[in-house]
This record gives structure tokens, C-alpha cells and sequence, in this order.
């Protein structure tokens, strides 16, 4: 007799991807100064593809936000492993992560969005932190 299982899908799911995404989006979102910690905004799912903007109007003072995938590496410990963005500027990529990092390039606070297609998978399946920060002070 045959046992059947139910079809889960999982990091290697290629239909996971081709499918239309389920949307993410949070706005208005005030980032800490580059002296406090980094905010942090996670998914219950694993994206597909992510949207990261600094909402800053690039007519005002230019206050830079970066962006990362690891507390320790948008902070700058070890090397400077973050991306930045300019008043007004936009990232786009096809990432699958569970997790973002924004952080404030100056002393002062700045505002971003983060929109993400999220995926069926859930994001236990990406167990491994792959950032490096695991187990890291």
C-alpha cells in the first residue's frame, strides 16, 4: 500500500517563485540613527523579491539609509556589509530572505519603505542564517 504524503513546498521550489507573490508592504517607517540598533523587519515568509526605498524627498538635506541582512553587518562590524541609498533612492532585487535591516547612515533618524513578494514557504525553511551574524556578539 502507498503512503502519500501532502506536497509541501521548499527553498527549491521553482513554482514558488513563478507564482504572483503574496504583497508585503510597510511605509512611514522611521529609521533609528546609525548610533542606536538597527530596526529590523522580518517576514513570516520567504520573499521572492524586495523593494527598499528612503522615502527621504531628495529636495531636503541628504540623510543616506542603509540597508542590510545581518544586524552586524549594517552596523559595520567587520567590514561595512550594507547597501545605501540616497534621499529618494529606490533598491529592487529577487532575494529570498526572511529578514531585512535599515539603519540610518548619520546621527539622525530617516524614513523608508520595504515592499516584498512573499512566497508560500514558510520561513523556518530558510534555517540557516545566511548573513554570517549567527552566534556573533
Amino acid at each position: 500500500m502507498s503512503n502519500f504524503q501532502k506536497y509541501k513546498s521548499g527553498l527549491n521550489s521553482v513554482g514558488s517563485y513563478q507564482l504572483s507573490s503574496r504583497p508585503y508592504l510597510t511605509s512611514s517607517l522611521t529609521v533609528p540613527a546609525s548610533t542606536d540598533d538597527p530596526l529590523e523587519i522580518s517576514f513570516d515568509n520567504v520573499s521572492s523579491f524586495v523593494i527598499i526605498t528612503n522615502t527621504i524627498p531628495g529636495n531636503l538635506s541628504n540623510i543616506a539609509l542603509r540597508f542590510g541582512f545581518s544586524e552586524n553587518g549594517i552596523k559595520g562590524v567587520g567590514d561595512n556589509n550594507y547597501g545605501i541609498l540616497n534621499n529618494g533612492e529606490s533598491f529592487e532585487a529577487k532575494f529570498r530572505v526572511t529578514s531585512l535591516f535599515l539603519l540610518s547612515d548619520s546621527t539622525s533618524e530617516c524614513s523608508g519603505s520595504v515592499i516584498a513578494g512573499l512566497t508560500g514557504i514558510e520561513s523556518q525553511e530558510l534555517a540557516s542564517n545566511w548573513s554570517g551574524s549567527v552566534g556573533v556578539g
